[in-house]
C-alpha cells in the first residue's frame, strides 16, 4: 500500500510510524526543518504504545509536491492544522500525479468544516474524515510522542456509506500499534469530538492546566456544561447527531471516563499558543459559532472562550 502524509507536525508523524511499521510504503510532505531532521535521523517514536524506530531510508520526504516521485498513492492523509485545509485541498488538486481513479484522501484534523474545503476541488466520493483521540506531541522535528489515547481511530465518510475501501487502511495503522477501525457514523463521531474539544481545549489553554484540573473545580465545570449545551444545541439546531441523546447524557461520559483517560494532557491549543503559532479555533467553538449565527441561536460561552483565544493569537501571530 502506497500512502502520502500531507503533514509532518505531530499527527502526522504519529500515523506514518503506524504504516511504516505495518510495512507500507510512505512519503512525507513535510516542512524543510522538518525534512532535513528526518533524513538525518529517521522517525524515532516513543511513548504509550511503545518504541518505534524508522530508519531514513525506509521512507520518502519532500518539502512539495513538485518534487514527489512520479507515481500514484493509494492513499493520501492530511495531516495538516485545521486552518490549512483549503491551501492543501488546492495544492493537491494542482499535482493530479499523485492520484489514480481510486485514490482516496482521508482528513486526520480537528474540528468541524475540513471536508468542505476539499468539495470545490475533488469528489465527495474521494474525500473521508478519520476521528482522532489520541494524542501526539513532537518533541523534536523527528520525534513524535504518543501520550493519551482514548478510543480507536475511526474512518468514514460523511456523505456516503461505501466505507469497506478503507479496510486496509485501518488494518495497517492497527497493525502499527494504534486501534483503528472504519465506521458509517463519521459524523456522530466528529460532533462527539466537538463536543469534547470546544470544552476542553480552549479553556485548557488560557488557564495552562491539563485535562484533569478543569474537571476537579466546580467552576470550570460550569463553564464546560454550558459550552457543551450550546454546542448540543447548535449541532440538532443544523441537522447532525452524535452518539448521545442530550448534553446530559455525554456531560456524564465526560467526567467519568473522557476526562480521566485523558486527565494529563494539555491541549493542542494550549501547545500552539506556548509556541507562539495560529490555533484550530475556527474549527473548534468558532465552527459552531457559524452554524449558530446561521440558525439564529446564541452562543455566548463559545464566543466567550473564541474571542478570549483570537486576543491571544492576535499579540503574537
Amino acid at each position: 500500500m502506497k500512502v502520502l502524509v500531507y503533514g509532518g507536525g505531530a499527527v502526522g508523524l504519529g500515523i506514518a510510524s503506524c504504516l511504516l511499521k505495518s510495512g507500507c510504503r510512505v512519503d512525507i510532505l513535510a516542512r524543510p526543518n522538518t525534512i532535513s531532521s528526518l533524513r538525518s535521523h529517521g522517525l524515532v517514536r516513543t511513548g504509550i504504545f511503545g518504541e518505534y524506530h524508522a530508519p531514513a531510508s525506509s521512507f520518502g520526504c519532500y518539502q512539495s509536491l513538485d518534487g514527489v516521485r512520479k507515481n500514484t498513492y493509494d492513499y493520501v492523509l492530511v495531516c495538516t492544522k485545521s486552518f490549512d485545509s483549503l491551501a492543501a485541498a488546492r495544492d493537491l488538486s494542482g499535482h493530479n500525479s499523485v492520484f489514480d481513479d481510486e485514490t482516496k484522501i482521508v482528513l486526520f484534523q480537528n474540528g468541524w468544516g475540513n471536508a468542505d474545503a476539499f468539495l470545490p476541488f475533488f469528489a465527495k466520493e474521494r474525500v473521508y474524515n478519520a476521528r482522532v483521540i489520541t494524542g501526539f506531541h513532537r518533541p523534536a522535528n523527528h520525534k513524535v510522542q504518543i501520550t493519551v489515547h482514548a478510543d480507536a481511530i475511526h474512518i468514514g465518510s460523511l456523505f456516503h456509506s461505501d466505507v469497506p475501501p478503507l479496510e486496509d487502511l485501518c488494518e495497517a495503522v492497527t497493525k502499527g500499534d494504534i486501534p483503528c477501525k472504519v465506521t458509517a457514523e463519521i459524523a456522530k463521531d466528529l460532533w462527539a469530538k466537538m463536543l469534547y474539544n470546544c470544552a476542553l481545549n480552549p479553556l485548557g489553554a488560557i488557564l495552562d492546566v491539563p485535562y484533569g484540573a478543569l474537571a476537579e473545580s466546580a467552576f470550570t465545570r460550569s463553564i464546560m456544561d454550558s459550552i457543551t449545551e450550546e454546542v448540543f444545541d447548535v449541532m440538532t439546531a443544523a441537522g447532525y447527531q452524535t452518539h448521545y441523546k442530550s448534553a446530559a447524557e455525554f456531560l456524564r461520559l465526560f467526567y467519568d471516563k473522557l476526562v480521566p483517560d485523558t486527565a494529563e494532557h494539555k491541549s493542542s491549543t494550549l501547545r500552539d499558543i506556548i509556541a507562539q503559532k495560529k490555533t484550530e479555533i475556527d474549527a473548534l467553538n468558532g465552527a459552531v459559532i457559524k452554524l449558530a449565527q446561521k440558525h439564529g441561536l446564541h452562543v455566548p460561552h463559545n464566543l466567550g472562550m473564541y474571542n478570549i483565544i483570537k486576543f491571544i493569537e492576535a499579540r503574537h501571530c
